[in-house]
């Protein structure tokens, strides 16, 4: 029988290699997750910015004739929110409403909602903007990692509209 007179170092070569092939994988995919799921808080972000943009627009929208301006604000809201998403893949869906505090009754402009001066005849202006990120997203997911992603993303802004304002 003939002794062994392998070192130890050179039985050990190669499982750098193996040990490399093993954690890469698992390395390559927990940072891919991340900056997936990154993209995703930034989009998210960016439609909250979009919506309480929208909702300032409404509230900033300057007087142009008499009657009722509810339908001119609601317009100019969704013009603001979707030009400033207008980088996405896909347009996102934009919905703007003023809804009366007290009865929290809701108008997208075709109906007349009258809002007073005072707290409790108090109208909102609400910005909602929502994106379907399951059918467009910024960034593939990995095979495996698409149940971690939300299919849809929302953000959501309202802001208080004073009835001398809107001259009603």
């Amino acid at each position: 029988m003939r002794p062994d007179t392998t070192t130890p170092r050179r039985r050990q070569r190669g499982s750098y290699a193996v040990e490399f092939a093993i954690i890469f994988p698992v390395l390559f995919g927990l940072v891919y997750a991340l900056l997936s799921y990154g993209l995703v808080v930034s989009v998210r972000l960016y439609l909250q910015y979009a919506a309480e943009e929208g909702a300032r627009a409404g509230l900033r929208y300057q007087v142009v004739s008499t009657g009722s301006q509810l339908p001119a604000r609601i317009t100019a809201s969704q013009t603001v929110a979707r030009n400033l998403l207008g980088w996405l893949p896909a347009p996102p869906q934009v919905q703007a409403r003023v809804c009366r505090q007290d009865a929290n009754v809701c108008t997208d402009g075709a109906l007349p909602v009258t809002c007073g001066w005072q707290m409790s005849q108090a109208c909102r202006m609400e910005v909602t903007v929502t994106y379907d990120y399951a059918g467009a997203p910024i960034a593939p997911a990995l095979p495996g990692f698409g149940l971690l992603m939300p299919s849809t993303v929302v953000g959501q802004a309202s802001v208080m509209l004073d009835g001398r304002a809107l001259g009603s």
